[in-house]
């Protein structure tokens, strides 16, 4: 079933961004998550509350760090790597509200 927009074009539904696990790879478009997609998203619907949003990254950085080295063991996944996909994008750079990214 398609959905008509005001011009009365057919459009798709929009399917969310969710993660796939424990591959952690996006349901829609198969890019680790958190895709950009899912990123834009997560930043608005967090956009009055970034400390709960970094909360929640954290955990899911500790469930996929978990799903991640359960699947391969022996090599297991770059902390640093997890570290920027799931938290670093979200980290505050130069808000002056913050006080993070500022020198005094």
């Amino acid at each position: 079933m398609s959905r008509t927009s005001p011009d009365n074009r057919a459009t798709r539904p929009c399917r969310p961004h969710l993660p796939l696990r424990p591959l952690w790879l996006c349901r829609v478009c198969a890019a680790p998550w958190p895709c950009p997609v899912a990123r834009l998203t997560l930043r608005q619907e967090y956009a009055h509350d970034r400390i709960a949003l970094s909360i929640y990254l954290c955990t899911v950085l500790h469930d996929a760090a978990a799903d991640l080295y359960r699947l391969n063991p022996h090599d297991g996944p770059d902390r640093a790597a997890l570290y920027a996909r799931f938290l670093g994008w979200a980290a505050p750079r130069g808000d002056p509200d913050s006080g993070v990214g500022h020198s005094e």
